[in-house]
């Protein structure tokens, strides 16, 4: 069976990385098709990658398919016009993602980003299976904030061939969209535990270090995070707050001001995937106090790696984190029962914290692998063999 899986831009985002490499692994053949931001490549001989960047090599990529096409593929590339010509999507940018796939037309055309959904629901009329990852925000917040996403799943989802959904609860608004549950499979991020090595906390620290990692976004919850921490300056708890992945961002720089915490707040930009996870390992605390989230990755990560984590319980972050367990879950927007879990961090003694971090650990071994993620996408893939 011959995947195809569309990110939009390569390289593609970590966990989506993670799952093509693992696909790899198994000797999945693999065609990766997006809007190169940096030239990609892949040690493995069953992945290929169609990317285009630039204006020059856009021109050649367009011609190239436009002429593979009219060679090998002349009806199809008629019929495919025809198509596009009707949804009033012939343009050029249009056909440079489109020819390519037609040209390659693979049994499976994986789509990892539901807003997209309406540009891609032709590649059934060429025999290819499609089919939707349904992720966060995607489902969570864009259908209810935009209606014309609210639409287009209501029109397009009850024609995919089968869903693959982050967790449980993103699972039921899918099903919301008069979609069966017989096409909807559950499949968890999973992480090779190989890069993830658990570091067992030594010490009790004296000053709490929190960290938060993730885009300036309000759908982050970081202004509850920052109404939190002048709680804990109030209680005089000892504390540092971090927040990578945003700088300049003017409304928390100003909450952060009004609050007089410039010296316990630090904001910090993009780091390497490499950073990330030493500054995660570094932290005390991971803090997610977002309004939705399908299942944080970053608290996935932080859990391997033996930091205790405080989340909100938004999306699907119940069915990781288990209150007073294997970290701890507050209720959304929420500032006070935030800065409540963080003192409790704050006041554990080193074995409790150990015990915590060691069952957040075993949660992720057990629910949470890279090859679990990698055998659920192979049978939903393999389930669409079976179909008429």
């Amino acid at each position: 069976m011959k995947v195809a899986l569309y990110t939009g831009e390569l390289p593609p985002p970590v966990f989506i990385d993670r799952l093509i490499q693992g696909l790899a692994k198994e000797g999945v053949e693999l065609i990766l098709f997006g809007a190169m931001k940096k030239k990609v490549s892949y040690a493995f001989p069953t992945i290929t990658v169609v990317g285009y960047r630039g204006k020059m090599h856009k021109s050649w990529q367009l011609f190239k398919y436009t002429v593979l096409l009219l060679l090998f593929k002349a009806k199809a590339k008629k019929k495919l016009d025809k198509i596009l010509d009707q949804q009033e999507r012939s343009g050029t940018l249009q056909k440079l993602k489109c020819y390519p796939v037609l040209y390659h037309q693979p049994d499976v055309f994986h789509l990892q980003w539901a807003k997209s959904i309406g540009d891609w629901m032709w590649v059934q009329e060429f025999g290819m299976k499609l089919v939707l990852s349904a992720r966060g925000t995607h489902l969570t917040i864009s259908p209810k904030v935009y209606p014309k996403y609210a639409e287009s799943y209501a029109l397009h989802f009850s024609k995919v061939d089968a869903f693959h959904t982050v967790s449980k609860a993103i699972a039921k608004e899918v099903v919301s969209y008069g979609v069966s549950p017989e096409l909807i499979h559950v499949g968890y991020s999973g992480l090779n535990l190989k890069d993830f090595a658990f570091k067992v906390k030594a010490a009790s620290a004296k000053k709490i270090h929190i960290l938060s990692i993730g885009r300036a976004h309000w759908v982050k919850g970081y202004s509850y995070a920052i109404e939190a921490m002048c709680l804990l300056k109030k209680e005089q708890v000892s504390f540092s707050y971090t927040i990578i992945g945003l700088d300049a961002n003017e409304e928390l720089l100003f909450l952060r001001a009004q609050s007089g915490l410039e010296g316990c707040i630090q904001f910090e930009p993009y780091l390497s995937s490499d950073e990330v996870l030493e500054a995660i390992q570094q932290a005390d605390v991971l803090l997610l106090p977002s309004v939705e989230e399908g299942i944080a990755n970053v608290v996935l990560e932080a859990m391997a790696l033996g930091t205790v984590v405080v989340t909100t319980a938004c999306g699907g972050m119940t069915e990781v984190v288990t209150d007073g367990v294997n970290g701890f879950v507050v209720p959304v927007r929420d500032p006070k029962a935030i800065a409540a879990a963080l003192v409790k961090v704050s006041e554990l003694a080193l074995e409790d914290y150990q015990r915590m971090s060691k069952a957040a650990r075993s949660t992720i071994e057990k629910n949470f692998t890279e090859q679990q993620m990698v055998a659920a996408m192979q049978k939903l893939y393999q389930s669409l063999e079976t179909q008429a």
